[in-house]
C-alpha cells in the first residue's frame, strides 16, 4: 500500500477516537456529579429536658460518733478504721463484772421483798377476817396493808434497779447503732473510759446528701422536687435518680451560690462522702420537640441548613435551632415530624443532589432468613 494512503487512514482513525472520547466526556456531564453515599435518620417528636448542670459535694447523712454508756475498762476491741459493719455488729466490750455482781444482789433482794410480801398478804386477810368478826380493831388492819403497799412500793424499786443492771451490761456490749463504714478506731484494749467517751467514729454509708452549688441567677427556676440525676466520677456506672429536697434560703458568703440539697439512698451505688458528684437538674420539660443529629446542621451562607432526603434528591431547607445537647439539636422552624434528614455526609451535599444509602450487608450463610410481615 502506498505510505500516503497509510497516512490517511491513521488520520481518520485518530479523528474518529477523538470524537468518541468527546461524546463520552458529553455523556458524563449530562448525567451530572455522582450521588453522594449518606446515612439518614426519620424526624420524630420526642420530649426535650431542659436541665442545669453543676458539679456539687457529696455528704454523710449519718456519721454518729459512738460514745460509751458505761465507765469502765476496755476488754475487747473488735472494730477498726475501715471496717464495714451493719446495724448490731460489735465493735468492743467494757468490763461488765461489776454490773454482773450487782445483778445477783437485785436478785436477791427482789427475791426477799417478794417473801415477805408474801407473807404480809397473808397477814393482811388474817387481819381483816378478824375485824369483821368483831375481835380487833379497824386500825390493826389498816397498819397490815400499809406495811403490805410499803413492801410492793420496795419490790418495784428492786426490779428497777435489776433492770437498770441489766441494761448496764447490755450497753457494756459496744454495737453499731446504723449500718456503714468505720471511719475512725478511738479506743484500745484497756483504756479506762469514763460515760460519755468516743470510742469510734462511724460514718453511715446508705443515706447520703448531695449539696448542689448554683448561681444566684437559677434561683427563679428552682424548686424543691425537680428531678435531679447524679453520677460520681468514682462510679460512672451507677448513676442516681433523684429529687431536690430542699433549697437553703441564704446565699453562700464565699462563692455566691445557692445551695440545693438532694437526700438519697445509697444503695450499691458506691459514692463517699467528701467526693464531688455530676448533677443534672430538670427545671423543665418541653413536649413534641424535633431533635437532629448535629451532623445533620450544616452552616452555608445562607445559613444553618438540613438536606430532606427524598426520591434519591437531598433538598436543602433553611432551620432555626434551638437547645444543643447530648448530641442532638432542637430544630423549631424549616422541618416537620417524618421528614427524612441526612446525617453522614450532610457536610457534602447541595441542594438538589443526588444521594445513595449504604448497601446492606447479605445475609451470613446458614443464618435464618427474615419473615416478611
Amino acid at each position: 500500500m502506498p505510505a500516503r494512503a497509510t497516512l490517511y487512514i491513521l488520520v481518520a482513525l485518530c479523528m474518529a477516537l477523538a470524537g468518541c472520547g468527546r461524546d463520552a466526556e458529553s455523556a458524563r456531564k449530562a448525567a451530572g456529579p455522582p450521588a453522594v453515599l449518606i446515612t439518614t435518620t426519620q424526624v420524630e417528636p420526642r420530649s426535650l429536658e431542659i436541665y442545669e448542670e453543676v458539679v456539687g459535694t457529696l455528704e454523710n447523712v449519718i456519721d454518729p460518733t459512738i460514745g460509751a454508756e458505761v465507765a469502765g475498762r476496755v476488754t475487747r476491741v473488735l472494730g477498726f478504721t475501715g471496717k464495714k459493719v451493719k446495724q448490731g455488729d460489735a465493735l468492743a466490750e467494757i468490763d461488765a463484772v461489776d454490773f454482773e455482781i450487782q445483778g445477783r444482789a437485785d436478785a436477791a433482794e427482789i427475791a426477799r421483798l417478794q417473801t415477805l410480801l408474801a407473807q404480809q398478804e397473808r397477814v393482811v386477810q388474817r387481819q381483816q377476817a378478824l375485824v369483821k368478826q368483831g375481835f380487833i380493831a379497824q386500825n390493826a388492819a389498816d397498819d397490815a396493808v400499809a406495811q403490805r403497799n410499803a413492801l410492793r412500793e420496795q419490790l418495784a424499786a428492786a426490779r428497777a434497779r435489776a433492770e437498770s443492771s441489766r441494761r448496764g451490761m447490755v450497753k457494756a456490749r459496744v454495737v453499731a447503732p446504723v449500718d456503714g463504714e468505720i471511719e475512725t478506731q478511738i479506743v484500745a484494749v484497756g483504756d479506762y473510759v469514763k460515760l460519755g467517751d468516743p470510742l469510734f467514729r462511724l460514718v453511715g454509708v446508705q443515706r447520703m446528701r448531695a449539696r448542689l452549688p448554683l448561681p444566684e441567677t437559677a434561683a427563679a427556676r428552682l424548686r424543691p422536687g425537680l428531678k435531679v440525676r447524679l453520677v460520681s466520677p468514682a462510679a460512672l456506672q451507677h448513676p442516681v435518680e433523684a429529687k431536690i429536697d430542699e433549697i437553703r434560703p441564704t446565699v453562700g458568703v464565699a462563692n455566691r451560690a445557692l445551695d440545693a440539697i438532694v437526700n438519697f439512698q445509697n444503695e450499691g451505688a458506691g459514692l463517699r462522702g467528701g467526693g464531688s458528684v455530676n448533677a443534672r437538674i430538670v427545671v423543665a420539660t418541653r413536649e413534641s420537640a424535633l431533635m437532629v443529629p448535629e451532623e445533620s446542621v450544616v452552616l452555608r451562607p445562607a445559613g444553618k441548613v438540613v438536606y430532606v432526603v427524598s426520591a434519591g434528591r437531598a433538598e436543602q431547607r433553611l432551620v432555626e435551632t434551638g437547645l444543643k445537647q447530648d448530641g442532638l439539636y432542637e430544630i423549631l422552624k424549616g422541618i416537620a415530624p417524618g421528614d427524612v434528614v441526612a446525617v453522614d455526609g450532610a457536610g457534602f451535599l447541595t441542594h438538589d443532589a443526588a444521594v445513595t444509602l449504604p448497601k446492606q450487608k447479605p445475609p451470613a450463610a446458614g443464618a435464618p432468613a427474615q419473615k416478611k410481615g
